[in-house]
């Protein structure tokens, strides 16, 4: 019998050892010849090779972390509905520009934007941070790449917030309203000073992860949403500010959080177990080699994240086109949809650590076990979701609304929504995987050819075409064909197209270049005070 599973525990407790003798006898070797190679941190022996402890594990990780991502998406709400009550234009130029600060800009093509810098480029701590955790030099490399997620973020962000500060023309050059594209540039501009705190607190938080503490950003997140309701209420309602009193509100707001979350890694126990601080070390976390390494993982995790999400921004916008009663049911299902993504997304970063620790740990096995769990997971969970869809889907429009034909629309629509839920579970664990082996590139381009090259051109065809015109529902069957490719696919890649014994000699590979270089700057260091 095993005692609950809990970050008081050791992370890899209850996987199989690296040297269990079930495993192949090609793994064995290649562990072996590995472990002359890199110096491997003492990580607790594991203890079982328990699937369904594996299982569990991911379930009790995965909970926290869905929570975490509800939590954040409620601090813009919280704006949005604040700002909602002083006008339609004050509502409409705050939710318009959190969209843009979300995604993308009007082109499209430009996913680095706004928070996905965030989202996405810390994906590359998904790869280096787990994967140091267990199989680095020194527990303090972790540090290292903590460092160097944060300032190689905050220079993507640079060119952001030149585009953030002068949109205006941007905006009405792509045939935006002038009043709309002028609000939209100054909320901007003050939210600029919030990103910075933003990519912080989303690369601490990633930080935390790669060592199994789930908890602690949830719990930070808790704290925060109270004060981001009573700030938003002060600013707006109560300040001359107006309606920019919404971005000095979650500027302000994130900033609180990661000032609260470093207050918390300090104080926790089990951070301090595993002594993975090393104090500022900016001469190796800036190192123009590595910088490049993250850089690679970085870029295409920014792109997985904002392809996905500029796709269904996409269609809301369409929905637009068709009209006030379809962009009513399409505001209501996109709700509703943001919310249940948070369950996928939650369990693919739950996968992405423990694959990564797991490969770390040179356990090809056990790694390639916890994928597989991590997607059946994925599709027990969707499967549940699909049926309270189905069977909720005349009475869910309800919830939002009294109008009798936006009700029976978003009834339409529902079980097309339904209906990917197993898909997007298996594209949301399969991701995770991806990025805990440091393949972000494929999830990228999975995300691409699905949702631009299939998906947006079939869904606007049959939304729009005289010969189909489905309208919405037409939108969203382009979103089921995509995510259904993109959820089989990477699935295929995950089972199908992984060398697991390859991985660990990749993730091998990364640790021993990265102590090589931190080996490398020390002895440059004490040479320079040798010299005086």
């Amino acid at each position: 019998m095993h005692s609950p599973v809990d970050e008081r525990r050791p992370l890899l407790a209850d996987t199989p050892s690296p040297h269990s003798s079930s495993h192949s006898t090609d793994e064995t070797t290649a562990v072996a010849e590995n472990e002359t190679m890199v110096p491997s941190r003492q990580v607790p022996a594991p203890v079982t090779n328990n699937v369904g402890s594996l299982f569990a594990s991911l379930v009790v990780d995965s909970i926290p972390v869905i929570l975490t991502y509800v939590l954040q998406n409620s601090i813009q709400t919280v704006s949005i509905l604040v700002v909602g009550r002083l006008g339609p234009d004050e509502l409409s130029a705050a939710a318009f520009s959190l969209m843009f600060a979300m995604i993308f800009d009007p082109t499209f093509f430009s996913c680095h934007a706004g928070w996905c810098v965030a989202l996405g480029g810390t994906t590359a701590l998904d790869t280096l941070g787990s994967q140091a955790f267990t199989g680095g030099d020194r527990p303090t490399d972790v540090s290292i790449h903590l460092q160097r997620c944060i300032f190689l973020l905050w220079l993507l962000f640079v060119p952001v917030a030149v585009l953030w500060a002068f949109v205006d023309p941007v905006l009405r050059m792509f045939g935006q309203d002038e009043r709309l594209s002028h609000d939209v540039q100054r909320f901007l501009r003050v939210l600029i000073a919030g990103a910075p705190g933003y990519i912080a607190f989303e690369s601490l938080k990633k930080y935390l992860q790669c060592q199994g503490i789930m908890r602690a950003a949830t719990a930070v997140l808790i704290m925060v949403a109270p004060i981001n309701l009573v700030a938003n209420i002060i600013f707006v309602y109560h300040t001359p500010l107006g309606v920019l009193g919404s971005p000095v509100a979650i500027s302000l707001t994130y900033w609180i959080a990661f000032f609260i979350l470093v207050l918390l890694t300090y104080l926790s126990p089990t951070h301090a177990r595993n002594k993975t601080w090393g104090g500022l070390q900016l001469g190796v976390a800036l190192d123009l080699q590595s910088s490049l390494t993250f850089l690679q993982l970085a870029i295409p995790g920014i792109l997985m994240v904002g392809t996905e999400w500029a796709a269904f921004e996409i269609v809301a916008l369409a929905a637009g086109k068709l009209g006030a009663l379809p962009l009513a049911a399409q505001s209501i299902i996109m709700t509703a949809d943001q919310i249940l993504n948070t369950i996928p997304f939650g369990i693919g970063v739950a996968a992405s650590t423990r694959v990564g620790n797991l490969i770390g740990l040179r356990s090809a096995v056990s790694a390639k076990q916890a994928s597989h769990a991590s997607a059946m997971l994925s599709m027990i969970v969707g499967l549940i979701v699909m049926v309270t869809l189905i069977a909720t889907k005349d009475d869910f429009g309800k919830i939002f609304s009294d109008d009798t034909d936006v009700v029976k629309l978003v009834s339409k629509v529902m079980p097309l929504v339904a209906s990917f839920q197993v898909a997007d579970g298996l594209a949301g664990s399969c991701g995770g995987v991806l990025r805990g082996q440091g393949r972000q590139h494929l999830g990228a381009l999975f995300n691409l050819v699905a949702y631009y090259v299939l998906a947006l051109p079939l869904g606007i065809t049959l939304a729009f075409h005289p010969r189909t015109h489905l309208g919405l529902q037409g939108l969203w069957i382009g979103q089921v064909v995509a995510l259904f490719i993109v959820g089989i696919g990477e699935y295929a890649v995950v089972w199908l197209g992984t060398d697991w014994d390859k991985e660990v000699e990749k993730g091998v590979e990364r640790n021993r270049e990265e102590t090589k270089r931190r080996l490398m700057h020390s002895e440059a260091s004490r040479q320079h005070s040798s010299a005086f």
